[in-house]
């Protein structure tokens, strides 16, 4: 037996215990942060979630009188027009407008109905805006003819934010966009041209609404995004209802596994509508989306909307996990001035009473208003969904 003869080394064996005991304990685990690795398998396996927000806009229509209001020094400045709207354009990930007419230049000369020329600035304004998706398949694409629409063209290429959809010097082709690590795939179509023909020779340079060339392009598209949405300028003007030609061809696009239709022309609100598609999902159809600026002066055309479209991306599983309709009224007062564009919800009865129509239409109230939103089959958004 060996004896501890003194209290150092006593003390050094104590010492030696205390810190095996020490360390032994610092080795084990609490009972409630174990992870098995089942359930750390689990955490691995779970499939990122991605979402994108699209909102868009009906028909960006620019009469005689919106141009001659808004020159100043020497400039047309438009973005006054836009300025109590720009937060809900900038702050989705991507944003839809129907241009309705061209920007050909000034040597075309600036005009409004019937034969729409619109100063080039409204192109940067549109960008600094927010707007990346431009569509300008519509019937009016070809007022300035072959010449106005290349310059049309020309311009709006120049604009790096911009995907134009619709027309193409080439002949119209598919148009993919990514964001959020989610792929969507756009093709438009307008029903005729006001009487206008396309030139010889390039029978595609506005792409016109035919079956058989639809049919083929959605299928060639159709597997290279995740969501395929169809531009759609149809419909009967100022009807509030879609008419027959509309839901037929919403169901024959439907068929074809499209996930969205955002539909222009008739300058007035029309309901919303969800399809069935042939692989069991939902294809939603926004038929009208109304005027976004124009000064028509018919209380039904001041009231338009913003749709408003989140696409969700969950490993293989897609889906629209929400949409709705952002009410805007396009004002603007006597003598055609102060154009400018409202969400609906911060819209007030001072700035009603200021609008020109209210001398023609005492009508014109926010009764009125709700009698028309009421039938959107949709729900209403009424705040702005990208503030902080």
């Amino acid at each position: 037996m060996v004896h501890l003869k003194n209290k150092t080394c006593r003390a050094f064996i104590f010492f030696l215990l205390f810190i095996l005991i020490i360390s032994c304990n610092k080795h084990e685990k609490p009972e409630e942060t174990e992870i098995t690795f089942e359930e750390i398998t689990e955490i691995e396996e779970k499939p990122r979630q991605y979402n994108l927000t699209l909102v868009a806009a009906g028909d960006n229509l620019f009469h005689e009188t919106i141009i001659n209001t808004h020159y100043h020094d020497g400039v047309y400045d438009f973005s006054p027009i836009y300025a109590e709207i720009k937060s809900i354009i900038a702050g989705a990930d991507l944003a839809f407008i129907n241009q309705e007419n061209v920007m050909a230049g000034k040597s075309f000369g600036y005009s409004g109905y019937p034969t729409f020329n619109t100063p080039q600035s409204l192109a940067k304004t549109l960008a600094q805006n927010g707007f990346d998706i431009v569509n300008i398949a519509n019937n009016h694409t070809m007022d300035m003819g072959r010449a106005g629409l290349y310059a049309t063209l020309d311009l709006l290429d120049e604009i790096k934010e911009f995907t134009v959809i619709g027309a193409r010097k080439s002949g119209e082709s598919h148009r993919i966009v990514t964001k959020n690590n989610i792929t969507l795939g756009f093709l438009s179509y307008t029903y005729g041209l006001n009487g206008f023909t396309l030139p010889a020779g390039e029978p595609n340079l506005v792409s016109l609404i035919n079956r058989e060339k639809m049919s083929q392009e959605i299928n060639i598209l159709r597997p290279l995004c995740d969501f395929l949405i169809v531009s759609m300028h149809w419909g009967e003007e100022y009807m509030l209802e879609a008419g027959t030609a509309q839901k037929s061809l919403a169901e024959f696009i439907a068929q074809h596994n499209v996930d969205l239709i955002i539909g222009h022309h008739p300058h007035v609100l029309q309901p919303v509508a969800s399809l069935d598609r042939p692989d069991g999902k939902k294809m939603l159809c926004f038929y009208s989306l109304g005027n976004f600026v124009s000064n028509q002066r018919e209380k039904e055309r001041i009231l338009g909307a913003l749709m408003l479209v989140t696409f969700t991306k969950e490993g293989e599983e897609l889906s629209i996990s929400d949409s709705g309709l952002i009410p805007v009224i396009c004002h603007f007062e006597i003598g055609y001035v102060n154009t400018k564009v409202y969400p609906l919800y911060s819209y007030t009865q001072e700035l009603l009473e200021k609008h020109n129509l209210r001398r023609f239409d005492s009508a014109l109230d926010y009764n009125f208003f709700k009698s028309i939103l009421i039938n959107m089959g949709t729900k209403m958004i009424m705040y702005n969904p990208f503030s902080e």
